[in-house]
């Protein structure tokens, strides 16, 4: 795979598990050292900050794009290389999923599972056919993975769900799948 940006989905906290953090700065350290723009949601806190915060101290490139409605809770990040404030949330999807090459879906909330899922959904569409690649940290989303397989199973998808998402248990495997 060949990208020159990545959109990352995670959340705007760190989660109970450090492995979390540790796997986002894993990855925000390799875009930023082999020059791959990070595009994420704007935020410098959790695994939003930790991922951009390791992107640009590798000499990367940092878009964040962040609904007004989100400047307080996710603290924007005035540190990256440049930082789109966009009316909502729709605005700050579609900015992303325009900008990136491909999307990687770090533990987050319901926004990650929103971006997660309008982006699989765009794809089953053909509105676009970017790679979707899901970091399953320490099995944070096995009981996710085990509902989309029974989805499939029950004959509610369209299409194979393991052929639009790549599930990967640490960021060096992704890691590797990029290179």
């Amino acid at each position: 795979m060949n990208f020159t940006s990545v959109a990352v989905f995670c959340g705007s906290h760190s989660g109970s598990n450090p492995i979390f953090e540790q796997h986002a700065r894993e990855l925000g350290e390799y875009l930023g050292k082999n020059r791959i723009t990070l595009i994420y949601g704007g935020g410098n806190k959790g695994l939003m900050g930790a991922v951009a915060n390791a992107v640009m101290k590798n000499g990367g490139k940092v878009t964040g794009i962040i609904p007004e409605l989100l400047i307080g809770w996710e603290h924007q990040h005035t540190g990256i290389t440049d930082l789109q404030v966009v009316a909502d949330m729709h605005a700050r999807k579609k900015i992303m999923y325009d900008l990136c090459d491909a999307a990687i879906i770090l533990p987050g909330g319901n926004g990650t599972l929103d971006e997660m899922f309008e982006m699989l959904t765009w794809n089953t569409l053909k509105i676009h056919n970017k790679k979707i690649i899901l970091l399953n940290s320490a099995g944070f989303y096995n009981h996710l993975i085990e509902h989309i397989r029974h989805m499939q199973e029950c004959n509610f998808l369209y299409e194979k769900w393991d052929e639009r998402i790549l599930v990967y248990e640490t960021a060096q495997e992704i890691i590797a799948t990029l290179d």
